[in-house]
């Protein structure tokens, strides 16, 4: 095999492959074993039939597709190796001579791992985060557990009021027609909720139940049927159950109900640290991503779209994967959302973006600072896979390989810089 490799502009690049006529002739001949039994020849019983007298029949080239698919990855492999080159992309393959008896000659598109010129990436000023938890927080939180622990209650002897859940008749009508998709029976609104057209479920305040009520409105001018959008319609409406929330008391029997402490003021305290907690885990993950930030805005690298388009796929692939475990495939989920895989790669373009600058960033970093991982290293990260996966260190490291090891001394060295860029920021 002989390879070429020529630079293009934006870190892109060809490999141009060659592979021996004997290897081609090889993988021609393995197709043609591969396929013959598939092949019906007349006057030969299938799969005796000579592989001239089939090429004669089918023409020349008919085995050539399958001998250049077998013949690709391993050569491909071996340039990747030979050239090099840290390659960031799928390769877009092009055969440029494929022919018995001569060479086999592909050219691969690939993009080439930028290079990145670090600007500062110690002492990067930051926002100082606020921490502390106000009671207005804590009442919030509180008033939360309350709404879950509330009774659902039948209400007979009052008028609508917001917030209440209601079952209503309705039929609406323009210019005193009826119109399609304007009826409903028993149908369940909650005031206040947002599910109707602005304007109509606080009409209802003050309804009667079993008395029919008029509610004016106006559709909106971007209303999704057209033929509504912006007139005015009445909708005779009738409530025929109101059901509200009743909330318990603010005491101690409502801490021990649902917490494990006895008395309100200690299941107060109790949520003012989980909340003082996680706003220290949110001050401290914004405080990394302004830090990472601040160094790629003034880094410089020129990031190759080919680069880019290989992460989103990988985006998209880890996002199917995760959906079907919850037993949903990509497909239903592209029908259930009205998504296309072009408009699911676009929004997935920033994310992926930044994900690379990121990661080019702080290995620059772990250049610059000499960060290492040690084998201690890598024995704590195997350990947490163990525990993860279920499964002894040993299988771990076996399915690892020298790859994966690899990989995972690079994450670790990459995590380290984050812990230094980070350490070494200024709050302001």
């Amino acid at each position: 095999m002989s390879l070429q490799v020529e630079k293009l502009e934006k870190n892109m690049a060809v490999l141009t492959i060659e592979v021996p006529a004997e290897e081609l002739e090889k993988a021609i001949e393995g197709a043609y074993q591969k396929s013959k039994n598939k092949i019906s020849i007349p006057g030969f019983r299938r799969g005796k039939a000579p592989r001239k007298m089939i090429e004669q029949i089918y023409g020349k080239g008919v085995f050539y597709e399958d001998a250049a698919n077998a013949l690709i990855p391993d050569a491909y492999d071996k340039a990747v190796e030979e050239s090099g080159e840290e390659i960031v992309s799928a390769p877009k393959i092009n055969v440029t001579q494929l022919e018995s008896g001569k060479p086999f000659i592909f050219t691969a598109e690939v993009a080439l791992k930028p290079v990145v010129t670090l600007g500062a990436y110690k002492g990067v000023e930051v926002a100082k985060a606020d921490v502390e938890v106000t009671e207005e927080e804590v009442d919030a939180e509180v008033n939360k557990e309350r709404e879950n622990s509330a009774r659902t209650i039948t209400v007979e002897d009052r008028p609508v009021k917001d917030g209440d859940m209601t079952v209503i008749d309705f039929e609406g009508f323009v210019d005193g027609v009826a119109f399609e998709g304007g009826k409903g029976t028993d149908y369940p609104l909650t005031i206040g909720s947002g599910a109707f057209i602005p304007g109509f479920e606080e009409a209802l305040i003050g309804a009667q139940i079993g008395v029919e009520t008029d509610v004016n409105v106006t559709f909106p001018e971007d209303y999704q049927a057209q033929e509504l959008a912006g007139k005015a319609a009445v909708f005779k409406c009738t409530v025929k159950e109101i059901k509200e929330k009743e909330l318990p008391e603010l005491d101690d029997e409502f801490a021990s109900e649902v917490s494990v402490y006895e008395t309100l003021a200690e299941y107060r305290e109790s949520v003012k640290k989980k909340l003082a907690d996680k706003k220290a885990e949110d001050a401290k993950n914004a405080k990394e991503e302004a830090v990472i930030d601040a160094i790629i805005a003034d880094a410089q690298m020129e990031i190759p779209d080919a680069m880019v388009e290989t992460q989103q796929r990988q985006m998209v692939d880890d996002f199917a994967n995760r959906i079907e475990t919850q037993g949903i495939s990509m497909e239903q989920y592209m029908q259930f959302t009205g998504m296309t895989e072009q408009k699911f790669l676009e929004q997935l373009r920033p994310q992926a973006l930044k994900r690379i600058q990121s990661r080019l960033v702080l290995e620059a970093v772990v250049a610059a600072e000499g960060i290492t991982a040690s084998e201690e290293d890598f024995e704590a990260e195997v350990s947490k896979m163990a525990e993860s996966y279920k499964m002894e260190a040993d299988k771990v490291k076996e399915l690892l390989g020298e790859n994966g090891k690899k990989q995972v001394l690079e994450d670790v060295c990459v995590t380290k810089a984050v812990a230094f860029v980070v350490e070494n920021a200024v709050e302001k």
